[in-house]
């Protein structure tokens, strides 16, 4: 395996005519068209329910689409197409990394095995249902530790470890993986000022230095403005604006959101001034 810290280069990702309803007559995702470049920093912004963490979802194939909708690639990999995940699924998985807001991880085991875990998908079976990692793959994630600042926490229990170490040790999971995509769903929701920006950076720097293609929701445009070059901001399940985050100026945001472009603008004198 190769260090972390090599260059991978992302992959792109590109969303055809993709729809998806929970109950007929109210898609949540309607006919969205989207393209992002490798290597692109881009983050999705919305009022609550404008459809951000349902397309989150339908790009690894954790959910299928409405059928009639088209195909979504990341990179090589057709995930979906017509409302059906491929059958490859499964090992397209492991160019594509995924950051919950809840962490999602393993909080009985020490950190540097949650970080370990990234390397699952791409071991031979027996060593992975043995558990057993190399030592060329244990320093693999020590390393990755140490770029997201947690080096000293890997003999620690996942649950001692505040909401923001957690979240870092999630993407240090993702860096391990060698993930070409990271798509992360309201990852800094639950954090506190600090912590968020300390995430949002090191994600912004994957993106910058290493050429992996992120793909973050916010609740803040704060952040937006601060860490990715461009936003695709959505209501309703469409596309209301997608370019540039310094164009996203408050007059802007009250003429697509109206009032609840309130939740969006929440804190961020706070963030940018720091």
């Amino acid at each position: 395996m190769t260090s972390p810290s090599n260059t991978l280069g992302g992959f792109g990702v590109s969303v055809h005519s993709t729809s998806k309803s929970f109950k007929v007559g109210s898609p949540v995702l309607h006919k969205l068209n989207l393209e992002i470049n490798a290597g692109e920093c881009v983050a999705l912004i919305g009022a609550s329910g404008s459809g951000k963490s349902t397309l989150l979802r339908l790009l690894p194939g954790f959910m299928p689409a409405d059928a009639g909708s088209g195909r979504i690639h990341i990179g090589p990999h057709e995930t979906q197409s017509n409302g059906h995940i491929n059958s490859a699924i499964r090992q397209m998985r492991t160019d594509i990394g995924f950051i919950f807001q809840q962490f999602n991880l393993v909080r009985r085991l020490d950190v540097l095995t949650n970080v370990l875990i990234g390397v699952l998908p791409r071991m031979p079976f027996w060593r992975s249902a043995l558990g057993q990692f190399t030592t060329n793959e244990r320093q693999m994630a020590l390393s990755a530790l140490e770029a997201v600042g947690l080096a000293d926490c890997a003999k620690q229990r996942a649950s001692t470890l505040s909401g923001g170490q957690q979240q870092r040790v999630a993407i240090a999971r993702c860096i391990v993986q060698r993930a070409r995509v990271i798509l992360a769903d309201e990852p800094i929701a639950s954090l506190d000022p600090e912590s968020a920006r300390n995430v949002m950076e090191i994600l912004s720097n994957l993106s910058r230095d290493k050429g992996v293609t992120v793909l973050v929701s916010l609740h803040q445009v704060a952040f937006a403005r601060r860490f990715c070059q461009r936003t695709i901001a959505l209501r309703s399940g469409e596309i209301v604006h997608d370019g540039p985050s310094s164009e996203l100026k408050t007059e802007m945001l009250h003429k697509l959101y109206g009032t609840t472009v309130d939740e969006l603008l929440e804190h961020s004198e706070e963030i940018t001034s720091k």
